[in-house]
C-alpha cells in the first residue's frame, strides 16, 4: 500500500518498446483511412500480446534465465540450437539496429513538430543535430547499468506518451458508442486485410519476447510472485493497446483528408482542435521514439548475452558493447538521413521468419514439465496459445512476401 508501483515495471518496458513510431504511424494510417473500423483488430493484438508475453514472463521468472539462454538448454539437437540462435542473432540484434534509427527519427519528429528544427549542413552534408542528442540521452540512460533507475524513466516516459494520445483522442469529441462496438465486433473487408496484418504485427514484437523475459527475472526472484509479474503484463499491455486505440481515434477524426503520416496527422488536428492537439501528438511521439531508442538496444544485448553466453548483465562490457552497436547504427543513419534499405529488408525477412517460430517454441517451452512443472501451460493456454501460433504464421508469411514484392 505504501508504494502501489513496487510491482510494476517490466510489463511497463514491453510496452514502452511496442509503442514506437511505427505502431503510431500505422495506427494514424488506420484511423485516416478506415475510421473506427479496425479497432478490433487491436483487440485480438492486445489478447495475443498478452498470451504470447506472459508465457515469456512466466518461463524467464521460473528459469531465472534469459528466453536465449532457456534456448540454448533447451534445444537438444546441435543444428537446430545453431540455426535458431543464429535467427534471433539476426532478426533481433542486427534487426533493431536497421529499426534504430525509426526510433531515434520518430523521437526526433515529435521535437520537430513542437516547432524546433536541427538539421544543419556541414560541408555539403545535412546532419540532423536532434538525432545526435536524443541518441546521447539513450546512450546516458544505458550507460548508467540500473534497471530501477531505467524502470522508473521509462515508466514516467509511458505515462507521458499514454497521457498524450488519450488527451488527443478526447479532443476530438468521438462517438463512444462506436468505438467500443468497432473494438468488440469484428467486420473486414477486402480493403482492409493488409491494414489488419499491419496493426496486428506491430504490436506482437519477437524482440519483446526476449527483453520480458531478461527483465523479469530482475524484477522478482521467486515463483511465489509470478501473480506479481502476470498483473504488470496484462495492465501494461492493456494500457499500451488502449494508447494505439487512442491514435486511431484520433487520426479518425480527420475528415476526407490524405494523410501520409504523424506530421499529417498533427497538422489536420491543428485547425480542427487548436495547437493543443499539436504539441500533445509532438509530446507523444517524441516520448514513443525515445522509450523505443532505449529498449530496442537493451532487448538486443540480452539476447546477444544468451545466445553467445557471456554473463555480468548491464554492467559487463560485452553487454554494453552489444546496446552500443544498436544505439550507435541508429543514430548514426538517423543523424545523416541513411536509409539502409537492403539491411532493413533483411531484417524484415529473418523477423518474419522467428516470430512463427518462437510462437510455436514458446508453447513448446510452456509444456515442458521439467522445465516449469507445476506453472506449464493448461488446455485453456495451450488452445489460445495455437490460435495465436496460425496467426502469427500468417503475419510471417505476410511480412516475408511483403519485402519480396509479392504483396
Amino acid at each position: 500500500m505504501k508504494n502501489p508501483f513496487r510491482n510494476i515495471g517490466p510489463g511497463i518496458l514491453v510496452a514502452a518498446a511496442f509503442i514506437g513510431p511505427g505502431t503510431v504511424t500505422v495506427c494514424t494510417l488506420a484511423g485516416v483511412q478506415f475510421g473506427f473500423a479496425l479497432l478490433w483488430a487491436l483487440s485480438i493484438s492486445i489478447i495475443a500480446t498478452i498470451v504470447l508475453q506472459e508465457t515469456s514472463a512466466r518461463i524467464g521468472l521460473v528459469t531465472q534465465k534469459g528466453l536465449s539462454q532457456v534456448l540454448r538448454d533447451e534445444l537438444q539437437h546441435p543444428i537446430l540450437r545453431k540455426f535458431i540462435l543464429a535467427l534471433v542473432l539476426i532478426a533481433i540484434v542486427f534487426g533493431n539496429a536497421a529499426y534504430e534509427a525509426g526510433n531515434i527519427s520518430g523521437g526526433v519528429l515529435g521535437i520537430q513538430i513542437a516547432g524546433l528544427n536541427g538539421v544543419f549542413a556541414v560541408g555539403g552534408i545535412s546532419i540532423n543535430v536532434l538525432s545526435l542528442l536524443l541518441g546521447a540521452l539513450a546512450f546516458f540512460l544505458l550507460f548508467l547499468g540500473n534497471y530501477k533507475l531505467l524502470e522508473r524513466i521509462l515508466l514516467s516516459l509511458v505515462i507521458l506518451m499514454s497521457g498524450s494520445f488519450i488527451i488527443t483522442a478526447i479532443l476530438t469529441q468521438p462517438d463512444w458508442g462506436s468505438i467500443f462496438q468497432s473494438a468488440l465486433l469484428p467486420k473486414l473487408e477486402a480493403d482492409q486485410l493488409l491494414m489488419v496484418i499491419a496493426l496486428v504485427g506491430t504490436t506482437v514484437v519477437p524482440y519483446n519476447l526476449f527483453l520480458h523475459a531478461s527483465l523479469v527475472n530482475q524484477k522478482w526472484k521467486d515463483k511465489s510472485e509470478l501473480k506479481y509479474a502476470r498483473t504488470d503484463t496484462y495492465l501494461a499491455i492493456i494500457l499500451g493497446g488502449f494508447v494505439s486505440m487512442c491514435v486511431v481515434i484520433a487520426a479518425a477524426a480527420i475528415p476526407g483528408e490524405e494523410v501520409d503520416g504523424l506530421t499529417g496527422l498533427a497538422k489536420s488536428l491543428e485547425p480542427l482542435y487548436g495547437e493543443w492537439a499539436n504539441y500533445f501528438i509532438a509530446l507523444g511521439l517524441f516520448a514513443a521514439g525515445l522509450t523505443s531508442a532505449i529498449t530496442a538496444p537493451l532487448a538486443a544485448a540480452y539476447v546477444a548475452e544468451g545466445c553467445l553466453g557471456f554473463s555480468g548483465g548491464m554492467k559487463s562490457k560485452k553487454f554494453k558493447a552489444a546496446w552500443m552497436f544498436v544505439l550507435f547504427t541508429g543514430t548514426v543513419f538517423a543523424s545523416f538521413g541513411i536509409k539502409p534499405i537492403e539491411i532493413i529488408q533483411f531484417a524484415q525477412i529473418a523477423n518474419g521468419l522467428l516470430l512463427p517460430i518462437m510462437a510455436a517454441i514458446l508453447i513448446w517451452l510452456a509444456n515442458r514439465s521439467k522445465l516449469l512443472g507445476k506453472y506449464s501451460n493448461g488446455w485453456i493456454k495451450n488452445g489460445l496459445s495455437f490460435i495465436i501460433l496460425a496467426i502469427t504464421i500468417i503475419l510471417g508469411v505476410k511480412t516475408i512476401f511483403s519485402v519480396l514484392g509479392i504483396l
